[in-house]
């Protein structure tokens, strides 16, 4: 499964917006603010944002180049993004892996600010060593043990918001089961890791978490 990962990595579609038509209006100008996942941008969630905007949502990137891993001041950036994008309005928050740790522990702290969270492929609960094929390189790049961040994180305390784990059995990064628990609800996907923000499988789960 992780050579399919690597495979996505170099899939031009995942640059691109899904081909699959996502036109209905169901967000309703709803924002929604989209944080990547580990050593990646907002290039790569890109698909997904398109495909939200197509359906309704007010999309947002997090602006903040690479995610470089839980560093210390992140909740505070992801708070002014928030912030700045609400306009009086609680903001859903999709995360993907990383990204969707990072939600999640936003919502803990502001949850008055969150209309719910999703998170797509997320390492949310169990051992983030035995569960997640890159903590090694995780370590390397952002400088601290994956397990002890800067960042105060309880993986088994769920959100005090709506929850929603996109999970996949072909995950070839992040354990199914470290991907789906600890929320309210979780919804199946057959795509690998990577293609969780440009598979239309995976954007439909997403407008459906979004929306139910």
């Amino acid at each position: 499964m992780f050579a399919r990962e690597l495979r996505a990595v170099v899939n031009p579609r995942r640059l691109m917006a899904p081909a699959t038509d996502f036109s209905a209006r169901v967000g309703r100008g709803r924002p929604v603010l989209v944080v990547p996942g580990f050593l990646a941008s907002d290039g790569s969630t890109r698909p997904l944002r398109m495909a939200l905007a197509q359906a309704g949502f007010r999309t947002h990137g997090w602006k903040r180049g690479r995610m470089l891993g839980m560093q210390e001041d992140i909740l505070d950036l992801i708070d002014a993004r928030v912030r700045r994008i609400s306009r009086g309005q609680p903001v859903s928050i999709v995360g993907w892996s990383l990204g969707g740790l990072v939600a999640r522990e936003y919502a803990k702290r502001e949850p008055g600010y969150v209309d719910k969270v999703v998170t797509l492929g997320s390492p949310i609960c169990g051992d983030p060593r035995r569960n997640n094929n890159v903590w090694r390189v995780y370590e390397w790049i952002a400088r601290h043990p994956v397990d002890a961040p800067p960042v105060d994180c309880s993986l088994e305390e769920k959100p005090p918001v709506e929850t929603i784990a996109i999970w996949s059995r072909q995950d070839g990064i992040v354990a199914g089961h470290a991907a789906r628990g600890s929320s309210d609800r979780a919804i199946e996907v057959g795509c690998g890791h990577i293609e969780m923000v440009f598979a239309p499988e995976a954007i439909r789960a997403v407008i459906t978490a979004l929306t139910d």
